[in-house]
């Protein structure tokens, strides 16, 4: 089930996740509401913002490009953009990872990220 999965993801959070939820929940990147591990259809994403129809992945080494490509574009027949971010860039780079997320919330990054 996608919502006992979706608990079990939000309580065994990764570093990486709990890093970039400090900095975007409570609408503290830009006014943005954000949720993490939300379902949709059959997945549950890392973190959504619904205002913006955005979805951002932290990716790992478990990703796969194959399940990843059926993920990202079930997502966007949902009408969201998929913006994937490895895990390294939120330790290494957390404000420049912020930007890219409000760049392309905000439209002034159009094509497709992953």
């Amino acid at each position: 089930m996608p919502s006992q999965r979706a608990r079990s993801l939000h309580q065994t959070a990764t570093e990486a996740e709990k890093l970039l939820w400090h900095a975007v929940r409570d609408r503290r990147l830009a006014g943005l509401k954000f949720r993490r591990q939300q379902c949709m259809g059959r997945y549950v994403v890392d973190f959504i913002c619904h205002e913006k129809h955005l979805i951002v992945e932290l990716d790992g080494s478990q990703h796969t490009v194959v399940g990843d490509a059926e993920r990202t574009a079930f997502l966007e027949s949902e009408g969201y953009r998929v913006l994937r971010v490895w895990n390294p860039d939120v330790f290494l780079s957390l404000d420049g990872v912020l930007e890219t997320i409000l760049a392309v919330a905000e439209g002034r990054i159009s094509e497709r990220l992953t």
